[in-house]
C-alpha cells in the first residue's frame, strides 16, 4: 500500500465529502440559521415593544391615577362645600323659625297684655263706680253712666 495513493484517495474522498456537505448540508444548515436569528432578532423587537408599551402603559396608569386622585379630591371638596351648606341653610332656617317663633310669642304676648289691660280697665271702671257710689251714698246707674266709665278706663 502506497502511502501516497492513501493520502490522494483520502484527499479526493475529502474533496468529494466537501462537496456533499456543500451542497445539501451545508444551504439547509446556513437556512435554519438565518431563520434562527430572524427568529430571535423578531423576539427581541417584540421584547422592546413590549417593553415600550408597559412603560407608556405606567405612564398612562400614573396619569390616570393623578386625574383621579385631583378628580377624587374636587368630590371632596365639593362634598365639604356642600355640608357646609347644607350647615348653614339648616342654621338659617333654624334662626327663621326661631326669629318666626319669638314673633309670633310677642305678638302673643302683646294681645294678652292688651286683653288683660282691658280686663283691668273694665274692673277699674267698675271699682270706680262702686267707690264713687259709696262715697256719695247714691246708687248710681252703672248703664247710664258706662259712657263715663269706657273714658275713664281709656284714659288709665
Amino acid at each position: 500500500m502506497n502511502i501516497n495513493a492513501t493520502l490522494i484517495g483520502q484527499s479526493v474522498a475529502f474533496f468529494i465529502f466537501v462537496l456533499f456537505c456543500m451542497k445539501f448540508v451545508w444551504p439547509p444548515v446556513i437556512t435554519a440559521l438565518r431563520d434562527r436569528q430572524k427568529k430571535i432578532a423578531d423576539g427581541l423587537d417584540a421584547a422592546n415593544r413590549a417593553a415600550r408599551d408597559l412603560e407608556l402603559a405606567h405612564e398612562k396608569v400614573g396619569q390616570q391615577l393623578r386625574e383621579a386622585k385631583t378628580q377624587a379630591a374636587e368630590i371632596i371638596e365639593q362634598a365639604k362645600k356642600r355640608g357646609t351648606q347644607i350647615v348653614d341653610e339648616a342654621r338659617d332656617q333654624a334662626r327663621a323659625e326661631g326669629e318666626r317663633l319669638k314673633a309670633q310669642a310677642q305678638a302673643e304676648i302683646e294681645q294678652e297684655l292688651n286683653s288683660v289691660k282691658d280686663a283691668l280697665r273694665a274692673q277699674l271702671g267698675s271699682l270706680a263706680v262702686n267707690g264713687a257710689e259709696k262715697i256719695l251714698g247714691a246708687t248710681i246707674d252703672q248703664n247710664a253712666h258706662a259712657e263715663l266709665v269706657n273714658k275713664l278706663a281709656a284714659e288709665i
